[in-house]
């Protein structure tokens, strides 16, 4: 078996262009760090950050179970380190998220008593989050993940504690709320498998609904966790026709590519609730990337971009998640402890073949007349 490596790609640190430079005339280049990223806690996490993006995410440390995980008791040191980082790399910082069914704790949805909570006590709790998280940083976090998550992918509503308590009209509040606690911050509404038409048109029907009751909606992200030859081109590109149509701009917002099968055909997206036991089967890079794998990667890393490109006129960002193959959510969903390669940078931080490739894509696209 012959393994993928970057030798083909010898080029020292300082030969390696800035993918956020390059790409900085069609849309901004993001990516989701984690609390150690964050912190700065490793020199070469730091340099990538650094040198080749210019929009910032916290994977986790702005979710509710960090941000409030008792409450009245919020913890912004994760989340205050990270606006710090954006300001002093003139990048722009997006908050996620405000409401989502996961990672949020028990203690939200019931009363004192431990029984559900009523919907006047949860939106007061809803309310309180809101106006003390998006407040801290008004007019320094650039936009919000507001809702995430709302649908399902046949376009029904997807049945959780916010919509059992608050019923079909808290995503409406809950951009009322943000709103309010910051008038100047950019409002988004993030969700996977966008590409599905049923979905993308139940979160198109959403998006006309608040804009006639004039609640805006500034954004939609497209969660872009991807596989080999996934999701269907043409579908994508429907999707990003479809919301750039309605006005607002248009983000990839979670982007890997897995290399890895999968227990289960169409099971794609981010739903967290899939776990399947590891098998070996399941597992077969443990050693290393075989090449022509990495160049099926790189090829679709290559086309994925290719269809961005060509909507960059609404395009406002594509960000990656995760910072490293190492430190990719993916070697542990849809089950732990996999060995998978799906982001732009190996486990040592260096670029990849995908990374020169998208290096390349630009380039040329730039020199078309």
């Amino acid at each position: 078996m012959v393994l993928a490596a970057n030798l083909l790609w010898a080029v020292t640190p300082s030969t390696v262009p800035s993918l956020a430079e390059l790409y900085a005339d069609s849309f901004r280049l993001g990516v989701a760090l984690n609390a150690s990223q964050i912190a700065g806690d490793v020199s070469s996490d730091r340099q990538v950050i650094n040198t080749h993006f210019n929009s910032y995410t916290a994977e986790n440390e702005m979710k509710w179970e960090r941000m409030q995980p008792l409450e009245g008791e919020f913890n912004f040191a994760s989340a205050d380190a990270l606006v710090a980082l954006g300001e002093r790399n003139d990048a722009t910082v997006i908050g996620h998220t405000l409401l989502w069914h996961n990672q949020t704790p028990d203690w939200v949805f019931e009363d004192e008593d431990g029984q559900p909570a009523s919907r006047e006590l949860l939106r007061q709790r809803l309310h309180t989050h809101i106006k003390t998280v998006v407040g801290r940083y008004a007019g320094r976090i650039h936009g919000w993940d507001v809702v995430n998550e709302a649908f399902n992918e046949d376009g029904s509503w997807r049945d959780t504690r916010w919509r059992e308590i608050l019923g079909d009209d808290y995503i409406a509040e809950t951009f009322a709320m943000a709103r309010a606690a910051d008038p100047s911050a950019k409002l988004y509404y993030n969700d996977y498998n966008l590409y599905k038409p049923a979905k993308r048109d139940a979160v198109v029907a959403l998006v006309r609904d608040l804009q006639a009751r004039g609640i805006p909606v500034h954004g939609i992200g497209i969660q872009g966790h991807y596989g080999l030859g996934h999701p269907p081109l043409d579908l994508l590109e429907d999707a990003i026709i479809a919301f750039g149509e309605l006005g607002v701009e248009v983000m990839i917002t979670e982007l890997d590519v897995s290399v890895l099968p999968f227990p289960e055909e169409g099971l794609w997206g981010a739903d967290l609730s899939v776990d399947f036991e590891l098998s070996a089967e399941m597992n077969p890079y443990v050693d290393g990337l075989p090449a022509e794998v990495q160049a099926e990667q790189d090829a679709h890393f290559r086309d994925l971009f290719t269809v961005f490109l060509r909507h960059r006129s609404v395009m406002g960002r594509v960000t990656f998640w995760n910072l490293n193959d190492g430190s990719s959510w993916k070697n542990n969903w849809p089950m732990r402890g996999r060995t998978d390669y799906p982001v732009i940078f190996d486990r040592q931080n260096q670029p990849k073949s995908a990374f020169h490739a998208l290096v390349e894509l630009k380039r040329n696209h730039n020199s078309t007349p």
